[in-house]
């Protein structure tokens, strides 16, 4: 059948049917192999880059010799001249400048659509008052705790998680120092220490370094246990982030983090996708239930990094 065919039709049929073995065929097939409920449909950028290389290929085949490319322009001049009657060339040369207005305008008319990410942030009707007012004790070290830090320090034995202590222990090895809090080096910790050396300790440097050395423990624990789907910019563009059905949030954007207590924050850390409200249903968020494996503390680190590296400060609860 195909061989009865002049040039013309065969490249438009080869054209249209691999399109539309691109666009649905592709996906289809994917739906059995893989086993899921839904089609993997094939990228827009890809299917365009398909579908170059078609009209590049099939150029090539009209074009290497005059014989088939007087077969593929036959058709075309006769449609010209009017050799189908000329109602009929006048009705297709409208038809044809009627669909390339249509395609410009669809493409070039603004449009009213749904935004790209399904939402910035979780639902939250099932969110526990009580938790609205929680502050993060991370960021507020008691007097007690700002003590203790600088007997620790003056005898070298700062605490430190125990998931960072083996990259601690082997810095300590590699450099022969022996205070793992000059492995953070950051300002507050250089002026702690100096006024550690000079014996005029007070507690508003230590408060300081205090909170440095609780942040690098939370960019530990947000590396070790979030970075790959939200990425090392917060931003969700983690390694991981491209295979979830509902992209992880973007902590940088200003209408997430930004704008919702801490407490909050804490609520959906702890109980990940699983502890969503039901409206939340469609969004099959892949969120661990961290409280599982993250101690009350760790997840209080995390979300103290979190802000952090965003850097973005919460919401702080309205007082009616």
């Amino acid at each position: 059948m195909m061989s009865r065919l002049n040039k013309f039709w065969t490249t438009v049929l080869t054209i249209i049917v691999i399109y539309l073995i691109v666009k649905f065929g592709i996906p289809a097939v994917a739906r059995q192999v893989t086993g899921l409920p839904f089609p993997l449909p094939v990228p827009g950028a890809l299917i365009f880059i398909y579908m170059v290389l078609t009209l590049v290929a099939m150029f090539l085949l009209v074009t290497f010799d005059d014989g088939p490319l007087n077969e593929f322009l036959r058709p075309i001049k006769r449609f010209l001249r009017g050799d189908f009657t000329k109602p009929v060339r006048n009705i297709g040369i409208i038809l044809i400048s009627l669909a390339v207005g249509w395609y410009i305008y669809d493409n070039i008319v603004p449009k009213i659509t749904a935004p790209l990410a399904l939402r910035i942030q979780h639902p939250s009707s099932n969110f526990p008052k009580k938790m609205e007012d929680a502050q993060n004790p991370m960021r507020t070290p008691t007097e007690a705790q700002v003590a203790a830090f600088i007997e620790q320090a003056k005898a070298g034995e700062v605490q430190f998680i125990e998931q960072v202590m083996p990259d601690l222990e082997l810095w300590m090895d590699e450099t022969g120092e022996e205070d793992p809090l000059l492995a953070i080096n950051t300002p507050a910790i250089k002026k702690f220490r100096a006024a550690l050396e000079s014996g005029a300790v007070d507690n508003e440097s230590a408060r300081a370094a205090l909170l440095d050395v609780r942040l690098y423990m939370g960019r530990a624990l947000y590396a070790m246990n979030c970075r790959a789907c939200h990425g090392d910019s917060v931003s969700g563009d983690g390694p991981m982030a491209d295979g979830f059905k509902l992209r992880p949030i973007n902590f940088t954007d200003n209408g997430t983090i930004e704008t919702i207590v801490e407490g909050y924050t804490f609520w959906r850390v702890k109980n990940g996708g699983p502890g969503l409200p039901l409206e939340a249903t469609p969004w099959d968020s892949a969120m661990p239930e961290w409280k599982v494996s993250l101690t009350e503390d760790e997840r209080w680190l995390i979300i103290m990094a979190e802000y952090d590296l965003a850097e973005k400060t919460p919401r702080m609860p309205e007082k009616h």
